[in-house]
């Protein structure tokens, strides 16, 4: 398994200082990747959650590009109807060059029904939206020229270099645990990138699921690259209530050990652990992945790279 950390590009920490200071702290501990979320409107129920200040991702990439060397760069996630598919297509191949072939593209349809509003997008159908965009953003990443002719995109002849450096495209990352997302995973992504979520239905319930809907679309099950939400505690939390990746060490221990046995190919640590909550600080974040670096992830079968 693979390690990343979750870069919290939005809220009253978020500064170019402290952002550049998550990406060298990342690459010093050894970590595989690095990855953002994206919002370009906060309104009043994305700011519940995410609040301001909040760096564009894909600008903010650009920027990681040249402030790093080694980590593979990506968004956790892009929420695809938001910005033109030829946009995105050319945006993340830019950073794919301009990285030397280590970005991510994690997707999601999103769920702010007002920065949807603000923004124009359509809500109602943002499921097919995005299915279709994903489609146009392939088709762009591999053929030059490119024509697409789908319901809400159409585009023909368009030129499209530079092409990534990753062959025949950067990883894509569909986010969501829904069977929607599930679906989506298996027909355009490689990895199924689900969020915030109990071990046990991640085992019982999630990876069956992905793997059922695979075999009926006679396709290869992606590769599980899940999100999971790192809060280290002096005491034992309950087992019948904590999320995967909270608790003492040796529970988290445990979660990374079975996160292996099934399989993930790769795991990024969020330490956002409580939206709004004044406690959460950059500080023990940092302490907690370098914890996690130095005493947890030489674990059998999750070892750090």
């Amino acid at each position: 398994m693979k390690f990343g950390v979750n870069l919290i590009n939005f809220g009253p920490s978020a500064n170019p200082v402290r952002l550049k200071s998550w990406a060298q702290l990342t690459e010093a501990l050894g970590f595989h990747h690095l990855l953002i979320s994206d919002h370009l409107a906060v309104t009043r129920d994305v700011a519940t959650k995410y609040p301001a200040p909040f760096y564009e991702p894909i600008s903010t990439l650009g920027w990681l590009a040249g402030v790093t060397e080694r980590v593979m760069i990506g968004t956790t996630v892009l929420i695809v109807p938001y910005r033109s598919p030829l946009e995105v297509a050319k945006s993340f191949a830019n950073i794919d060059q301009l990285s030397g072939g280590r970005v991510i593209l994690g997707v999601g349809a999103g769920w702010a029904e007002q920065e949807f509003n603000a923004l124009n997008a359509p809500f109602k159908n943002r499921g097919a939206v995005t299915d279709e965009y994903i489609d146009a953003i392939k088709t762009l990443w591999t053929q030059d020229p490119a024509s697409f002719n789908g319901e809400f995109v159409q585009f023909d002849g368009i030129s499209s270099a530079p092409a990534p450096v990753q062959r025949p495209h950067p990883p894509i990352w569909v986010g969501g645990a829904s069977g929607i997302s599930m679906r989506r995973a298996v027909r355009v992504g490689t990895g199924w990138h689900p969020v915030s979520f109990r071990l046990d239905w991640f085992r019982n319930d999630g990876v069956p699921k992905l793997r059922a809907f695979a075999e009926a679309a006679e396709k290869a099950v992606p590769d599980l690259c899940p999100r999971i939400r790192l809060r280290i505690t002096e005491q034992p939390l309950p087992e019948d209530s904590r999320l995967a990746g909270e608790g003492t060490l040796d529970q988290i221990r445990s979660d990374i050990n079975v996160l292996a046995e099934l399989g993930c190919s790769h795991v990024l640590l969020d330490t956002y652990f409580a939206e709004g909550d004044p406690a959460w600080n950059v500080d023990s974040a940092w302490r907690m992945l370098t914890v996690m670096a130095e005493q947890v992830l030489d674990v059998p079968g999750g070892t750090l790279r």
